[in-house]
């Protein structure tokens, strides 16, 4: 199999991440996911926005399979989250705020590690340059090590890792925050570009101006509980500002 095609897992409908009533409270009476119900088809990008505090670390854990769910079910390609997550893990590659890798690796030697974790094989140079090709990285950072990577390109050589592990799935935790306008602007495209590789993405973010270019749906979270879902076609049109407080306002 090529080393940058899809996975096989699940059923042709099967939906990339399905969330039905997932709920999570924790002993000392926090209740930090509230009945979330959310679906996320390949090819896919939903934007979720909150405050701190809102729920969004709590449910990329439970579809991690780092937290269990109180009630509820999620799960990924068909796999439950908590109960099966080793295979939820062939799926899913997750970027946070801060990418932590090896800063004396190259990146070659960095995705060349993670698809044989990764189960994609032995990558030859060639599979591997083209990863960073799609990823927004030139030619020079191949064989430069990592230390010497800005945040950016540590975002965006993560991304090339996902695709050397034909990841379906991408969790993305705040991954803009921290860079620079250019860099942001050349991050947004990258991500868009997961769309005609039948992605599916779930980013959480606390910029709405952003999210509603980049996403096809956008929620919002306030404790523990998603008061809002529209599409980036329905948020063009809005003021943006003034609907994020109304809507935070109205569910207190």
């Amino acid at each position: 199999m090529h080393a940058l095609t899809e996975r096989n897992g699940g059923s042709a409908d099967c939906p990339a991440i399905q969330i039905v009533k997932l709920s999570k409270r924790y002993r000392n009476g926090i209740t930090a996911l509230d009945r979330i119900t959310l679906c996320i088809r390949a090819g896919e990008i939903f934007c979720l926005l909150g405050a701190n505090g809102a729920g969004k670390s709590s449910l990329m854990n439970c579809l991690l399979g780092f937290t269990a769910p109180t009630s509820g079910e999620a799960s990924i390609k068909g796999f439950d989250c908590h109960k099966q997550s080793l295979e939820v893990k062939k799926f899913v590659s997750y970027i946070p705020e801060n990418v932590a890798l090896h800063g004396s690796f190259t990146a070659r030697e960095t995705l060349i590690l993670f698809g044989q974790l990764g189960g994609a094989g032995r990558l030859t140079d060639k599979l591997c340059e083209e990863a960073l090709e799609r990823a927004g990285l030139t030619p020079r950072a191949f064989r430069q090590p990592i230390h010497e990577f800005s945040k950016g390109m540590r975002q965006k050589l993560a991304i090339a890792v996902a695709l050397v592990r034909r990841s379906q799935v991408i969790l993305l935790d705040e991954p803009m925050s921290g860079l620079d306008p250019k860099a942001m602007e050349e991050f947004t495209g990258i991500v868009e570009s997961l769309r005609s590789q039948k992605c599916a993405v779930l980013m959480t973010t606390h910029d709405l101006f952003r999210a509603r270019i980049i996403a096809d749906r956008v929620g919002i979270m306030k404790e523990g509980r998603l008061v809002l879902e529209k599409t980036g076609r329905e948020l063009l049109d809005e003021p943006l500002e003034a609907l994020y407080t109304t809507v935070m306002s109205a569910h207190r």
